[in-house]
This record gives structure tokens, sequence and C-alpha cells, in this order.
């Protein structure tokens, strides 16, 4: 990765994302030295412009920013590091320099379940509930979609809510499963919904 510090006299700005949530947490500079020591250290370190040194986040606080990935723009010119917070970005006390809450959103584990699932089955580690669905084979984990399925009924019809959602993620998983061993992912059919939202869907 080749990176142009010369347009902004040795600086290109670093945008801080959280490489969970996807929310902006902070803007920071960085000269070579600081882009240097980002990447030896695996903590964001910036140069600092009204210190004039490097600056490591979090050295004060405590609350540094893991590197989970770092991306230059098409010009070469900023840099988009993707970071795992340990606390608060901001010297407020707010989780970012704009005031938001940076909070997970929890539909976006299924695509990390996914991830795990997928990995699972590529290792097949012993001992693991997931790797005796695989062993099992598709006709056994198209049975327990179905049993689950079932299960989320009757607590639907005659259980509490939070049995309902108990049984729902049974459900959810063993049908993650279940795609997976067919080399496909949840996010297929939530692609395949996002589809039946615009108005011109047609059923097939």
């Amino acid at each position: 990765m080749t990176i142009d510090f010369n347009k902004m006299g040795g600086l290109v700005p670093a945008i801080i994302q959280d490489a969970q949530t996807g929310k902006v947490l902070m803007l920071g500079f960085m000269n070579e030295e600081a882009y240097r020591k980002t990447r030896e250290t695996g903590k964001v370190t910036f140069w600092s412009r009204t210190r004039d040194c490097l600056w490591t986040k979090g050295e004060t606080s405590g609350n540094f920013l893991s590197v989970a990935d770092i991306l230059c723009d098409c010009d070469n010119d900023t840099l988009l590091i993707k970071a795992h917070p340990a606390g608060p970005v901001c010297h407020t006390g707010a989780d970012t320099c704009w005031g938001e809450e940076n909070k997970p959103n929890p539909l976006t584990f299924l695509s990390e379940l996914g991830d795990f699932i997928e990995q699972r089955h590529r290792e097949m580690p012993e001992g693991s509930y997931t790797t005796s669905l695989f062993n099992d084979g598709l006709n056994r984990m198209a049975q327990k979609v179905g049993e689950e399925a079932l299960e989320l009924v009757i607590e639907a019809t005659n259980g509490t809510n939070e049995r309902l959602i108990y049984e729902g993620s049974d459900m959810l998983y063993h049908l993650i499963v279940l795609l997976t061993s067919k080399g496909l992912r949840i996010e297929q059919m939530a692609a395949e919904l996002m589809e039946r939202h615009n108005p011109g869907w047609k059923k097939h």
C-alpha cells in the first residue's frame, strides 16, 4: 500500500471506524512515523498537531484502538482504519467524537455467527455440537430445523415471550447450520426479503 504523505505537508487524515459496529469513531492525522508505529504495535497512533509529537490513542485513558484493518482511498491520501475500541473514544467520554452511541446491532451478529459456523464446517473440531450436526448429515439438520420451528409455534401459541425468543433463536441457529451445509448464507435470505420489499417485486 502506497500512501501519499506529500499532499498535506507530511500528514494524511485517518478515519477511525469501529470494526464491529461500522460506526465512525473519530478523525486524526498520521505522518509516516505514526503510520509505521500503528502497523508495528497494532495500536492506532496519530501525529498530534497541537503537541507536535506522536500520540498513541489510549496512552493516558487506557482506551486504546486495536487495529483490525487499514485501507487507503483511491487517491492514496486518506486512511480508513477499522479498529476495536477499548472504551469511549472522545475525550469528553462519549463513544464517538460526534456524540453518537456506539452499540453493536444484534442483526450484524448473524453474519458473525455464519462465519463461525463456516469455520466449524471447515475445521470440524471434536466435541463441538455444530460439528456433530454436520456429521449427522443433511436430513438430520433439516429435521432439527423442523423440530425447532414446531417448538417455536408451541411457545407462540401457549408459552411466554421469553421462551418464544429462546426457541426462535434455536431455530435460527439450526437454519444457519443447514444453510452452511448447502454452501449458502443467511444474508442471501435477507437479500431475498429486501428484493421482495421492492414495490415492483412479483412472486416467482
